[in-house]
């Protein structure tokens, strides 16, 4: 592939994701892997990965933005942006209109409201805890031995509604040892682990209007996107691939920043 391309590299404390656009907004090229400890070094390998996807070079990228928890950590980005900012506007361009952007991310959520001009109007994270994000998933399947993977699938077997009543994953395993011994079914118990991930997003904020969910529990478990529909008792949208949001918003804010420079270069 040859042409003008954009890169957006978002650096989450669980995954690294890095997202290709061309002149269109057309994603070309895509990438995720694992954070790890060395945060600049993930963002090296989905970019190379990404553009290996691409059939592209990286003398091919115009413009690079960074986001997520360790944007800072991206030396070769042009410029950063916040999350906040990242993950609203990937969600608006697939959704451009007044929303409200539920991210669940893996090791914080987020409530993004935007404006009918994509504008931020209020936003809340929840960083205190890793109860309802991914982190808090992750831990209750290794726990009763079930890999991540396997819990959407075991979700959709349940047939029995089943509350954990804790948020703190300590005493939620307690309280899941509690259901195990008085027999209540695996998958019972997973897609109780999913509702309690919903409640905990719904006690964050105010939730209302044309609701758009975001991230890598929605992707790999898009069981909650159901459950959250449920919750708020109206229709609940994910973009495509919603691990990408925040990249994709970087990607966006890349290509506009090009064309802003390119323009100015013109006036002069």
């Amino acid at each position: 592939m040859s042409g003008s391309l954009y890169l957006g590299v978002d650096v989450g404390a669980s995954a690294t994701k890095a997202l290709i656009i061309n002149n269109h907004s057309s994603i070309v090229g895509r990438a995720v892997v694992s954070s790890g400890m060395d945060f600049k070094k993930a963002a090296k390998q989905a970019v190379e990965i990404a553009l290996s996807s691409a059939g592209s070079l990286f003398s091919e990228i115009k413009f690079i933005v960074s986001t997520g928890y360790g944007r800072e950590r991206v030396d070769f980005a042009g410029i950063t942006r916040t999350e906040i900012s990242c993950h609203g506007h990937g969600a608006y361009h697939f959704f451009p209109e007044k929303i409200t952007v539920v991210d669940i991310g893996g090791q914080d959520n987020k409530i993004i409201k935007l404006k009918e001009d994509g504008k931020l109007l209020d936003f809340k994270m929840n960083r205190k805890c890793a109860a309802g994000t991914g982190a808090f998933i992750e831990e209750i399947a290794r726990r009763i031995g079930l890999d991540k993977d396997e819990m959407e699938k075991f979700a959709r077997l349940s047939r029995a509604d089943v509350k954990i009543g804790s948020f703190c994953t300590v005493f939620s395993f307690t309280e899941i040892l509690t259901m195990i011994k008085k027999g209540i079914k695996i998958p019972d118990i997973v897609k109780a682990v999913f509702r309690s991930v919903v409640k905990r997003i719904m006690e964050m904020d105010s939730i209302s209007g044309k609701i758009v969910a975001t991230g890598g529990v929605v992707e790999h478990n898009p069981i909650i996107v159901e459950l959250l529909s449920e919750a708020c008792m109206t229709k609940v949208f994910s973009p495509p691939m919603p691990q990408f949001t925040g990249a994709m918003g970087a990607a966006l804010f890349a290509l506009r920043k090009y064309q802003m420079e390119k323009y100015r270069e013109r006036e002069v």
